[in-house]
């Protein structure tokens, strides 16, 4: 059976992005590879061995088109209200809780908030399938 070990997504600037997932997010850099032309940085905390990789491609200085394939990364969290209090107070304007309710139950709730990048991430109360 195969497992999910990373995700990567391409930054323009390390100390930025790498800043910004430590805050919001509590991962720290787990590896760091530098190569001539690029940078691999793999980001992680204990809450889980999935990692994020960041790649930096050295002679890249305009910010990537993510394109109309990408959707999100998400993160789920014990109390997602203080999440919230939390990451607009260190200014990262996450934006509004909403509630996902099926067949009159609750299924989500959860806010989105954008990267230095501009890549969205989803933030989700710990509930249901969401753990």
């Amino acid at each position: 059976m195969a497992k999910a070990i990373h995700s990567m997504i391409r930054v323009i600037d390390e100390d930025r992005s790498v800043d910004f997932y430590r805050q919001a997010f509590g991962l720290d850099i787990a590896e760091r590879l530098d190569f001539e032309t690029f940078t691999l940085v793999y980001l992680s905390n204990a809450e889980s061995p999935f990692e994020l990789e960041l790649t930096i491609n050295k002679d890249r200085a305009e910010p990537y088109a993510q394109g109309e394939g990408y959707g999100h990364l998400a993160f789920s969290v014990a109390d997602l209200d203080a999440e919230h209090t939390r990451l607009t107070q260190a200014g990262f304007k996450p934006n509004k809780i909403v509630e996902f309710n099926r067949d009159g139950a609750l299924l989500a709730r959860f806010f989105f908030i954008t990267d230095p990048d501009g890549y969205k991430i989803e933030v989700l109360q710990r509930h249901g399938r969401y753990k």
